[in-house]
């Protein structure tokens, strides 16, 4: 996704410097004239908006805040955003370095897959400073279409968690309607086109439902994707006093898929697995159920 964006932004006419751990990874951008910079220091050095988009809390820790991070360029950018669908509280720490460097930091995590990213459709969901969302907006407006201010550091990242839950419940209802469907000699063009139209219809089941009755299993989004993302769901759960026993169940069916080789497949591989199109995986094929 950040590739994806990224391109929207130079195409939009801002100067763009771009930084990866893998620098071939960048290499479209660099041809279409990003600037590569050797550490997230030199990328944030001296501009106006520094985004990034990782793949865990972790990672957003060590871009922003560790040895070679933005926050360690010798001209410190006016704005970060960070996309990463993170913790709430590690948006919260970034804002407070970012405020205590001078700097004002927006959580900014995305819904809408690889192509929302492609063609500027993605929902933005900002915690931060009010006048950096209002500052940002511009840009926010090249990549989505969907851009709502939530409040505080961190409302940004409740609210993709938010968003996170409905994903992995609707899954894990698409994976047993798929199983259903699979072992009653349903035809699944037939039921989809019956329930698409009604109280059943979602997102899911207008686009990954059909991909996992012709079993494409290509990632829109990562399993392993998925299975952090819940992850942090539970964790901020937890902090909330709420159990959240159905994130819990998908939680188990995601980290399953994981560990038994599925977690760069499409997170519909969980209705592939429940219909019998993937194999057995022991935690949650209904054999083990």
């Amino acid at each position: 996704m950040g590739n994806a964006m990224a391109h929207r932004v130079l195409r939009a006419g801002y100067p763009l410097k771009v930084h990866t751990r893998t620098k071939s990874k960048a290499q479209s951008l660099i041809d279409s004239g990003a600037i590569w910079a050797d550490t997230p220091a030199d990328a944030a050095n001296g501009t106006a908006v520094c985004c990034s988009i990782v793949s865990l809390p972790s990672d957003v820790q060590q871009v922003h805040l560790g040895e070679h991070g933005t926050l360690q360029a010798p001209t410190k950018p006016e704005i970060l955003i960070d996309f990463t669908t993170s913790s709430p509280g590690m948006a919260e720490r970034l804002a407070e370095h970012a405020t205590a460097h001078g700097a004002m930091a927006l959580d900014a995590p995305v819904s809408g897959g690889d192509v929302g990213a492609r063609e500027g459709r993605l929902s933005i969901m900002v915690g931060g400073p009010e006048a950096a969302f209002q500052s940002a907006q511009p840009l926010f407006e090249h990549l989505g279409k969907t851009i709502v201010h939530h409040g505080e550091p961190g409302a940004g990242q409740r609210a993709k968690l938010v968003n996170q839950i409905l994903v992995a419940g609707g899954m894990l209802g698409l994976a047993e309607a798929m199983a259903f469907c699979e072992q009653s000699g349903l035809n699944h063009e037939r039921v989809l086109q019956s329930v698409s139209a009604g109280a059943a219809g979602s997102w899911a089941v207008d686009h990954l439902a059909p991909r996992v009755a012709q079993g494409d299993f290509d990632p829109g989004f990562f399993v392993a994707h998925l299975k952090k993302d819940l992850g942090l769901v539970l964790e901020a759960g937890a902090d909330l006093g709420l159990p959240l026993p159905a994130m819990q169940l998908a939680f188990k069916a995601y980290q399953a898929l994981s560990e038994n080789g599925m977690g760069t497949l499409g997170t519909q591989a969980l209705a592939g697995v429940a219909s019998g199109k993937l194999g057995e995986v022991p935690g949650f094929s209904p054999q083990h159920s």
